[in-house]
């Protein structure tokens, strides 16, 4: 059925556009999958979703949420047209609950916003993937990993509540400011992760814990990248409780001190792991010390604490600009493989290999603590054709590897559209068929995010 402009100018006034949508919004951050649409809408409330939802659900209209569109995977194009909805205007930051230790906020809310007003009100959010201008709703459709996982989890594990639209506008609250719930289902937790196919999330209650007393990070450099991820285990049995464990090699680090202007320290070194300790002034203080001499005793080049503020940030700086240091020389295929903790070093061996082998440039860095292995898969000067055939032969070999170690397609990306024929091709069809009875279970129409993931053709 053909869009009505009329109704949605009713319900939006002025915040609805039709005609010469931004190319931005056809895409995700990547900018090479490209969709189209009849209308871009910015709501401002639940009520305006609802209504939205509802007529879409009715005139079977396709919808796709977003939030800062900084997605990876594609999961915020819209593939079969219809409306994309915007949801960067609801952002506002409703409560602060010091008694609960929660805050409700909007999902258009961006990170870096959320974490610099919980500490400056004495909490801490933890989730800290490495695009902090993303939004909570977007980090809560993907859940959100990043470098501070180790320690403290995932996104998920900091939702407590979300307010939901349900693709027929029927608007649902699930979860709550409970510590517990062994209520039912959990419906919150179909929620999460689920990348915008089974509802719109206009509301989000999220744990907070106290802020920390005190952090630090460290550089460790290392001869080549084996030992320094050998060491990885031993210093998570250490029982130093490191905030963050990151791996990075010297060659893709130099990309990034390119980018950036910024050198690192001991450019002798093949590779570094980049380590964060928080919580009190004194286990701060320990831990660090623990890890220290625990790393120079197993083949570490030296133990340099970044306890200058700007150093520091100057250090993780390059870490976190890595995807944007080699998208700036090369058109790139962005990945986020997971595998066992234990299988770390091994895998990236495999992909070290692969490099040589097939001559393609595959840049590795990523979360040394708990697997996430991220890939930049470099096209160079390679012509499309040869690009896609090669990049497609490739991935295959490097998801076959991880999947043979025990691991997963995406840690923390999701699986949008780039990664949907990896994931599908590995998960047991059981799984899928599951999946997809709840998909029409709560979307009978299929309207919301269609043809994403995991949903199966019709």
């Amino acid at each position: 059925m053909k869009l009505n402009r009329h109704i949605l100018r009713d319900i939006l006034k002025d915040r609805a556009v039709f005609e010469n949508i931004e190319p931005r919004y056809l895409s995700d951050t990547l900018g090479r999958l490209k969709g189209f649409a009849e209308a871009l809408v910015f709501p401002d409330s639940t009520q305006e979703v609802s209504e939205i939802l509802r007529y879409a659900y009715e005139n079977g209209i396709p919808v796709t949420p977003r939030g800062a569109g900084t997605n990876l995977v594609g999961s915020t194009v819209p593939v079969k047209g219809g409306i994309i909805l915007d949801l960067s205007k609801m952002n506002r930051i409703l409560e602060l609950d010091r008694e609960t230790f929660t805050a409700t906020v909007e999902p258009g809310v961006v990170l870096e916003d959320f974490q610099a007003y919980v500490e400056q009100e004495g909490f801490f959010y933890p989730p800290d993937p490495g695009e902090k201008t993303a939004t909570i709703g977007g980090n809560i459709s993907t859940n959100a990993g990043g470098m501070r996982a180790v320690k403290y989890g995932v996104t998920r594990d900091y939702v407590r509540g979300l307010e939901i639209v349900l693709a027929n506008g029927e608007v649902l609250n699930i979860g709550s400011k409970n510590v517990k719930d062994a209520s039912g289902l959990s419906l919150k937790n179909l929620i999460i992760g689920s990348e915008g196919t089974l509802a719109v999330i206009t509301k989000c209650v999220l744990k907070l814990i106290p802020k920390p007393e005190a952090s630090v990070s460290a550089l460790v450099p290392y001869e080549d990248l084996k030992t320094g991820i050998s060491n990885v285990l031993s210093i998570i049995q250490a029982d130093a409780n490191p905030t963050a464990i990151e791996f990075v090699e010297r060659k893709v680090i130099k990309l990034g001190e390119d980018f950036l202007g910024i050198q690192y320290p001991h450019r002798d070194a093949g590779s570094y792991i980049i380590l964060t300790f928080d919580g009190h002034k004194a286990e701060v203080a320990a831990n660090a010390e623990r890890v220290k001499t625990l790393v120079l005793q197993n083949g570490a080049l030296d133990f340099i604490v970044l306890d200058d503020p700007a150093v520091a940030a100057d250090i993780w700086k390059v870490r976190g600009a890595l995807v944007k240091a080699v998208e700036a020389v090369s058109e790139q295929e962005p990945v986020d493989i997971v595998v066992p903790v234990n299988q770390t070093a091994e895998f990236i061996a495999f992909i070290n290999q692969l490099e040589q082998e097939s001559g393609m440039q595959m840049v590795s860095f990523g979360h040394a603590g708990d697997g996430n292995v991220h890939l930049c898969v470099v096209r160079g000067d390679r012509g499309e054709a040869v690009w896609q055939a090669e990049l497609k032969h490739n991935m295959e070999k490097a998801y076959g590897k991880a999947y043979e170690l025990g691991g997963l397609t995406s840690g923390e990306h999701g699986i949008g559209i780039s990664k949907r024929h990896y994931f599908q091709r590995e998960t047991a069809p059981a799984n899928l068929f599951v999946m997809n009875q709840i998909k029409d279970a709560l979307d009978e129409r299929h309207i919301l995010n269609d043809q994403k993931s995991y949903i199966t053709a019709r």
